[in-house]
């Protein structure tokens, strides 16, 4: 298969760690989380809203805590009375795009809380609606364009890797992250030149079967020099 070749790269930039508690969570899942026991806790789902929320009301003051519903954003905002007994609530909620979940959450302390849930369901259509944009070659190279900037594509999931160098040549690659949609999946691969020579960088050596696209950001490595290469592969064309 043929390989799309753009131009050099430009450097990820890393985000910053988030304090908020993010969950991910399935159709009928069960949301594990935690309430402020003195502020308000919002509740949020990433790509969908709240509908309703179903829960017990047991009549006793201190027992009983409330959700308010946010209409325009379709989050919700839940509070416990001072002295909350229970220590612990649950309660259901079906979303508008009619996905049900179950949550689950103990107290904590009195800062309010945030809490963001995405279905992977959800984020697997948004990303089928931004590959689709164009052709899947198109799309591979729009797909090397945002990583390159930092930038992840709506409806991607970005991992992180540690993955231990392989040797390939006078070169060592070592894969560092992984951004993958629906069908496009983009590696971010570090490749460091163990030579006292310059050493020219084949892009068809790093790029397996099912490669759709290869940017190299530095063709020719200076001696013990280093660059990063992004290689993107059609998953359904099989390994």
């Amino acid at each position: 298969m043929g390989l799309a070749l753009i131009g050099a790269a430009v450097a990820m930039v890393a985000s910053p760690a988030d304090a908020e508690q993010y969950r991910q969570a399935a159709d009928n899942a069960e949301v594990a989380c935690v309430v402020s026991s003195r502020e308000l806790t919002r509740i949020s789902l990433i790509g969908d809203a709240f509908a309703s929320v179903s829960k017990i009301t047991t009549g006793y003051p201190y027992n009983d805590f409330t959700v308010t519903n946010e209409p325009i954003r379709g989050d919700i905002y839940l509070s416990v009375p001072e002295g909350f007994a229970p220590g612990r609530l649950s309660f259901f909620a079906t979303t508008r795009k009619g996905y049900v979940y179950k949550f689950a959450c103990s107290l904590g302390g009195p800062e309010a809380e945030q809490v963001f849930v995405s279905n992977p369901a959800i984020t697997t259509e948004r990303a089928e609606a931004w590959e689709a944009k164009s052709s899947p070659r198109d799309a591979a190279v729009r797909l090397i364009q945002s990583v390159a900037s930092g930038r992840t594509p709506d409806g991607y999931q970005l991992r992180q890797v540690a993955a231990a160098p392989t040797k390939v040549g006078d070169l060592s690659v070592r894969l560092i992250a992984e951004y993958r949609g629906a069908r496009l999946t983009a590696k971010v691969i570090r490749v460091d030149s163990r030579s006292e020579k310059p050493v020219a960088i084949d892009p068809a050596q790093l790029a397996p079967s099912g490669t759709l696209a290869v940017s190299v950001g530095q063709r020719e490595l200076p001696p013990r020099g280093a660059t990063t290469v992004y290689v993107v592969q059609d998953g359904s064309a099989g390994a």
